[in-house]
């Protein structure tokens, strides 16, 4: 389901993915709040379209202001215990891992995806971008569908 808000301009591009952060300090008193923080902190979205025709509006934000585009919750790209690891199954993130080098980092603390939650795999993607990994721990690719809210 699609919801309207506003992002920053360079930011509006159809199938940018980002991660709400929510408020900022400098939103504070802003004309456009309820426009603009109206998503799940912490969850992931696609961008699926830009507002055509729409005002650039001002932001203390984005130095370059904001526009309306439509967003959707999107798949976490992840990396999972190997052990029934199958589309359809339920699964958590195996926890922090401290080598930030390592080319599966992002995947194994994936933005918009939190330790200690249970989340259902969307698909099975493969074998992690790794050769061998640090914490001796057997992982397979994932996306995990997107959260409730």
């Amino acid at each position: 389901m699609s919801k309207v808000t506003l992002i920053g301009v360079r930011l509006a591009e159809p199938g940018r993915e980002f991660v709400y952060q929510g408020e900022s300090t400098l939103c504070e008193g802003c004309p456009y709040r309820n426009q603009c923080l109206n998503l799940t902190e912490g969850m992931r979205y696609r961008i699926t379209g830009v507002r055509e025709n729409t005002q650039t509006l001002d932001c203390a934000v984005h130095d370059t202001g904001v526009k309306a585009v439509e967003v959707e919750p999107t798949s976490v790209p992840a990396n999972v215990a190997s052990k029934g690891a199958y589309a359809g199954s339920k699964a958590t993130l195996e926890g922090p891992c401290p080598y930030t080098e390592c080319p599966s980092h992002e995947l194994c603390v994936p933005e918009g995806a939190e330790f200690d939650t249970e989340y259902r795999i969307q698909e099975v993607v493969g074998d992690p971008p790794h050769d061998h990994c640090y914490l001796d721990r057997q992982l397979t690719r994932v996306e995990l569908e997107p959260r409730e809210k």
